[in-house]
C-alpha cells in the first residue's frame, strides 16, 4: 500500500516546529494535497487557495496604471504570489518571508508553485521579517532598491488580525502600525489582507481611519470534506491619489 502522508521536510524555527507534508486524498480521487503546519497550528492547504487567489486579483484590480512594483508578506505556498504574477502590468515582485525553510521549499521545488515563481525574473523571494520592515519607514521592502515605494501591498501571513502567529505582529494591526504601512505606498497605492474566516467590522473600520479608502469582501468557496461553503476575508485600502 502507498503512503498516505508524507513528511517532505521537518525543522524547528524561532517560531515553532514547521512542517511540510504531501497527502494523497482517496475522497479526492487521488489528488496530492500539500499541507503545512507550524508549532499547533494548521497553517494552509493547496486544496484552499481562492482567497489568497482573489487577494491579488482584487487588490491589483484596483489599480489604473502600468508598471506595477508589488510587495507580498508571506509567501506560503505561493498562490498569492503566483496569482498577482498572473497580471502582466506587475514588473516587479518582490516576497518577503520570515522563515527561510518556506523559501527553500520552493527554491528545491518541494511545492507545486515553487517552479513558477523561481522561474519567473519578475520576482525575488526576500528572506526577512515583514513587520520589522513595515516599521522601517526610511526604507522599501526591496533591499536591492531601498528608495522605492510600492504600488501594493498584499499581506498573507497571520490568521486574522485579533489571531496572530506571534504576538509581536498584534502592533501591526493598530493605527501606528497601520500607518507606517500605508508610507511605503506611493500616491493611490493599495494595501490587501487575507484573512481566515468573515470579515471584521472593527479592522475594516480600522483601516478607515488611516487610509483614504477601505473595504472588505467575503471569498467563499468549496469545501470537499465537509460538503459545504468555506469563507475568507480580504481587506482592501487605498492611499490618496
Amino acid at each position: 500500500m502507498s503512503v498516505m502522508i508524507e513528511e517532505l521536510d521537518f525543522r524547528p524555527t524561532p517560531i515553532g516546529e514547521l512542517v511540510l507534508r504531501r497527502r494523497r486524498s482517496v475522497q479526492l480521487k487521488g489528488v496530492d494535497i500539500y499541507e503545512v503546519k507550524l508549532g499547533d497550528y494548521f497553517l494552509m492547504s493547496s486544496l484552499f487557495h481562492e482567497a489568497e487567489d482573489q487577494l491579488s486579483k482584487l487588490g491589483l484590480g484596483m489599480l489604473e496604471r502600468d508598471g506595477l512594483d508589488v510587495v507580498v508578506g508571506g509567501l506560503g505556498l505561493g498562490y498569492t504570489a503566483v496569482s498577482a504574477l498572473e497580471d502582466d502590468r506587475v514588473d516587479s515582485l518582490v516576497v518577503v518571508e520570515y522563515l527561510e525553510g518556506v523559501i527553500e521549499w520552493h527554491q528545491k521545488g518541494l511545492v507545486p508553485m515553487g517552479r513558477v515563481l523561481t522561474a519567473d525574473p519578475r520576482c525575488r523571494l526576500v528572506h526577512a521579517d515583514f513587520f520589522e520592515a513595515s516599521r522601517d519607514v526610511s526604507k522599501s521592502f526591496d533591499p536591492e532598491n531601498p528608495e522605492h515605494k510600492h504600488d501594493a501591498v498584499l499581506l498573507d501571513i497571520d490568521h486574522t488580525p485579533t489571531n496572530v502567529l506571534h504576538q509581536t505582529n498584534t502592533r501591526f494591526y493598530t493605527e501606528e502600525g497601520l500607518g507606517e504601512l500605508a508610507r511605503h505606498l506611493k500616491p493611490g497605492g493599495v494595501f490587501g489582507l487575507w484573512a481566515d474566516g468573515f470579515p471584521e467590522d472593527s479592522f475594516t473600520a480600522l483601516l478607515e481611519k488611516v487610509f483614504h479608502t477601505a473595504e472588505a469582501h467575503t471569498i467563499e468557496f468549496d469545501n470537499p470534506f465537509t460538503g459545504t461553503n468555506s469563507e475568507g476575508a480580504v481587506y482592501l485600502a487605498r492611499v490618496r491619489p
